[in-house]
């Protein structure tokens, strides 16, 4: 699945299932660039792939600041011209009862996980359209799908991303923009080990496989919503979670 002469851009791109999706597009032929808050591991991702000889270049992106999310879309196409492949990867939460949830940590969840990447997405899709081409796949959680104890808020977030893949998809087929998400299950990340250990070894004994998703499984199916392959797919959502979640 090569993606030889296209630019991607990555969101969350310095870890976990981002830096995952960033390495396998750029090791597959693509210009990536990764777009994350975390500045020194920017640098560190840029280092990275200049040793093993790929081209990944990185951008800054605070997902919670519209200003940043405008300059983040224009510095991209100002280097490039053009976005062929945009992965919306950033995402964080914290587990908490939701009567315990602020105002303010839910605004944070709301902003990464779905105002941010939907104002994004709206700054780049103009390039694409008038290009006639164009990838978008939204990585969003089956937390989104069946709900999840003690993500009430980050569900609803990644609910409204599942929601906004298929009406975005809906929108853009016009223009041969495809619109396709990945749903991760609990997946060997930043974000999953920073639960407590009795959470982990529970989410791991529910799962068919017994064992967490590591983050090149899920890259490798965001890598099919990007690639060739999926010309005449669009608006689906796909699991990942090694059968946790069975949603027909």
């Amino acid at each position: 699945m090569r993606l030889d002469g296209k630019v991607a851009l990555v969101t969350g791109g310095v870890s976990g299932i981002g830096k995952a999706t960033a390495f396998e597009f750029a090791r597959q032929g693509a210009t990536v660039i990764v777009a994350d808050i975390n500045t020194e591991g920017g640098a560190a991702a840029e280092a990275e792939a200049r040793v093993a000889g790929l081209s990944i270049e990185y951008l800054t992106l605070d997902l919670e600041n519209s200003e940043s999310v405008e300059a983040c879309a224009a510095a991209a196409l100002d280097r490039h011209g053009r976005v062929d492949i945009l992965v919306n990867a950033a995402g964080w939460d914290r587990i908490q009862p939701f009567l315990e949830n602020t105002s303010e940590f839910m605004d944070r969840v709301l902003a990464i996980n779905l105002r941010g990447p939907i104002g994004l997405t709206q700054k780049l899709i103009p390039a694409m359209a008038a290009n006639g081409h164009g990838k978008i796949v939204n990585v969003a959680s089956d937390a989104g799908r069946v709900g999840s104890l003690g993500e009430t808020v980050y569900a609803a977030a990644k609910g409204g991303m599942i929601a906004f893949t298929k009406s975005l998809a809906r929108e853009t087929a016009r223009y041969q923009i495809t619109v396709n998400c990945v749903c991760p299950g609990p997946t060997d990340t930043p974000l999953f080990q920073a639960q407590p250990d009795k959470l982990k070894v529970a989410l791991e004994k529910a799962i068919p496989f017994r064992r967490i998703a590591k983050p090149q499984e899920l890259a490798d199916a965001i890598l099919f919503f990007a690639s060739p392959r999926s010309d005449y797919i669009t608006a689906q959502i796909l699991s990942v979670s090694g059968g946790l979640t069975m949603v027909g």
